[in-house]
Formats: structure tokens, C-alpha cells, sequence
């Protein structure tokens, strides 16, 4: 099957996690993505292994988002360095960085400059906080980017500390960001010939994330209020929360309050049923339901819940997860080992087309694996 994005050429400058992870999906649409990385060193990603895991001298996290991509080397602070990536940009359709700001105006490859060897060329640049403003030369790192956003007011229960997602969140966001936005620019060079420079940033990207906290204090003035116990979502009624059962736990989702009690056979709340009474009693709700909750295991709860049509799913970890049947009929796990001599396990593109799963067993390259391939097939 002809993928969407074959014949797309995508130059990557970019590193880490956000530029990199816009890379992966264009690339798991069909788009050739070449990533430009320093001579010895490359991308700084090669060397930042979560739970110490490695493959092949490089991080797990690091294949695990470039996988199917290839490697050209090239020293920028010499001309010859310069002079190869200017043919490959003559030659490409996407150039992507995520330096900071400057950095590729003091190497010459701004968009501007690309601008004057690709007049269509489609640039895409990521930043911490984007080129404006008394943020804008802070690291632009997915912790910090989540602190500065607010975002740690949302999980975790009322006496608990701000509390940062368990994913790079903000990273995965702006690279999922700045895919669109280049796709989008794609669209536009079809239809008008004209290219474009996209823009994305760490914190707009959590920013948007958030649209549904920061609409409700924009329009209120009110700060997130998390429950004192089963938040899961600061400005939810009760009894929208995740609760112990017998055996481990539970997510009740959004309902009526008297259906819920009905299902479960829970007295005692009869009082609270109004929407209004729902949300300003929802500590003590919450309190209440906890207690009946624990008297019975999980799958007791949910026998009782599907049977009155009460939304709710039991609360699984990544071991219980994958042994499930409507994780495996997905398929969502694949084997990078093509040509090389280790091999490791992930996730697949979670997009199909005509209902097909996009699969790519290739790891990420060897640092300057496709310099001298690169080289020939361009003339560099």
C-alpha cells in the first residue's frame, strides 16, 4: 500500500523527544526522514536511557523515536559540512529544528536562509516558550515546561503536592503539534506552491492541552480545586474519581449520582442527587462511595455497574494491561530488528489507513549510518 507521505523528504536538525517525535509520525507515514546530527556525537537523545535501557550503544528511547529514519553526520562549523546539508535542503520538502533561539541564525540555516535555497520549503521550529517574551530563552524541557503551565494543580488529591505527569507529555503534545502544522503547510504547497514557516512551542502546546481548565478559570476567576481524596479531575462532580476496591481499583466516569447509588447499592446519599449538591458536597460523597466501594472486589463492582449501564473500567497496570484481549486484537506492539544484530519491542503507529496497521521493523540508524549512501545518491 502506497503510504500518504511517500516522496515527502523531511531534514531533521531536531533532538530529543519533541522534534524527533513529529519526525517519527511523518515518517510512519510514509515521509523519507533524514536526520542531520553532529560528527561523533549526534543527537543528544543517543545517550538519555530511561530505566537505563540500551540497544546497539544508543537509548532505547532513542529508536524507539527515530526508528525508520536515516543518519547523515556533517560538522556545521566547516564549509564543507555547510555545503553538503545546503544540497540536501535544495533537495527536501521539510527542514525541522528545535535549538534554541539563534542557534540556526548563527549557522546560517534559519528559515530565511533556507528560505533563499528552498523558496517552497516547508520549515518547522520547535522552543521552549516561543521567541518572544522575558521566557523565551529558558530550557526547553519537558518538566519545566509542565511546572511553568500549571498543569500540577490538576492530578493528585487536595493535600498532595503539585504532581507533573509520569510521561514527557509536553513533548509529545508539541511534536504532535508541529506534525499537523507541517502537514498542513504541505497542503498549502500543493494547492498554492507556496511553503511556509511552522512555529510550535512546550508551553502553548500544554497550554492547549489544558484548554478545558484554563476556559473554566478565564471565565470564573476560580482556581482548580482538587478533591480532597478520588480526583480525578478538579472540576468534576462527584462521584467522578478512581476508588480501592476489595482487590485494587476502580474509575467511575461521569452519571448521575442516583444511578451510581442504585447500581451499587449505596444509601445515605439520597440528599446529594442535585447536579448543584454533586459538586459542592463532593468530598463527602466521594468519602461515602469509598467506603462501600471497598467492601467488594473489582470485578463484583463491575458486573453491577455494566449491568445498570454505568460507565466505569477497572484501573490496570502495564502487566495487566497487555495480558488483556482487547489490547492484543489491537496489535499495537512491534519488533525493531531489521539489520542489526539486537532487537527490541514498542509501540506501532497508532494510525491506520483502509483499516491497516502501519508497522516499521527498522531501528533507529547507526550515527552516520547514511552519510556516504546520502552522499552519492545526492552528489554532496
Amino acid at each position: 500500500m502506497k503510504l500518504p507521505l511517500q516522496g515527502v523528504m523531511v531534514l531533521e536538525f531536531s533532538q530529543y523527544l519533541a522534534g524527533p517525535y513529529a519526525g517519527l509520525r511523518l515518517s510512519d507515514l510514509g515521509a523519507r526522514v533524514i536526520k542531520i546530527e553532529r560528527p561523533n556525537t549526534g543527537d543528544a537523545c543517543r545517550a538519555l536511557a530511561t530505566k537505563n535501557q540500551w540497544a546497539d550503544g544508543d537509548s532505547v528511547l532513542f529508536h524507539t523515536i527515530n526508528r525508520g529514519k536515516e543518519s547523515f553526520t556533517a560538522d556545521l562549523k566547516q564549509p564543507e559540512g555547510v555545503l553538503a546539508v545546503r544540497k540536501l535542503i535544495a533537495r527536501a520538502d521539510i527542514v525541522t529544528h528545535n535549538f534554541r533561539p539563534g542557534i540556526m541564525e548563527k549557522i546560517g540555516f534559519d528559515y530565511e536562509s533556507v528560505k533563499d535555497i528552498k523558496p517552497d520549503i516547508v520549515y518547522g521550529e520547535v522552543s521552549g516558550y516561543g521567541h518572544v517574551g522575558p521566557w523565551k530563552h529558558k530550557p526547553g524541557q519537558d518538566l519545566l515546561a509542565q511546572s511553568l503551565s500549571g498543569l500540577m494543580w490538576m492530578s493528585n488529591n487536595a493535600d498532595a503536592p503539585p504532581t507533573p505527569f509520569g510521561i514527557a507529555v509536553a513533548d509529545m503534545l508539541c511534536g504532535t503539534h508541529l506534525a499537523q502544522g507541517l502537514l498542513a503547510a504541505l497542503v498549502r504547497k500543493k494547492r498554492q506552491g507556496q511553503g511556509g514557516k511552522v512555529s510550535v512551542s512546550l508551553l502553548e502546546s500544554i497550554l492547549d492541552f489544558q484548554f478545558e481548565g484554563l476556559t473554566a478559570f478565564l471565565n470564573s476567576g476560580d482556581l482548580p480545586e482538587r478533591s480532597v481524596k478520588h480526583n480525578a479531575h478538579p472540576y468534576m462532580a462527584a462521584p467522578y474519581g478512581i476508588y480501592d476496591t476489595a482487590d485494587g481499583a476502580i474509575a467511575i466516569s461521569m452519571g448521575s449520582l442516583e444511578q451510581l447509588c442504585q447500581a451499587i447499592g449505596c444509601a445515605g446519599l439520597e440528599q446529594y442527587y442535585d447536579k448543584r449538591a454533586m459538586f459542592t458536597h463532593r468530598d463527602f460523597i466521594k468519602a461515602h462511595l469509598s467506603l462501600h466501594f471497598r467492601v467488594h472486589p473489582t470485578a463484583y463492582w463491575q458486573k453491577q455497574l455494566s449491568d445498570h449501564g454505568y460507565w466505569h473500567a477497572p484501573v490496570l497496570d502495564y502487566n495487566s494491561l497487555t495480558h488483556q484481549d482487547a489490547f492484543r486484537v489491537l496489535n499495537m506492539v512491534q519488533k525493531l530488528d531489521q539489520g542489526r544484530p539486537v532487537s527490541l519491542y514498542t509501540t506501532r503507529c497508532p494510525i491506520r489507513f483502509n483499516r491497516k496497521a502501519r508497522f516499521n521493523s527498522q531501528l533507529a540508524p547507526v550515527l552516520g549510518a547514511h552519510t556516504h549512501t546520502l552522499s552519492e545518491e545526492f552528489g554532496l
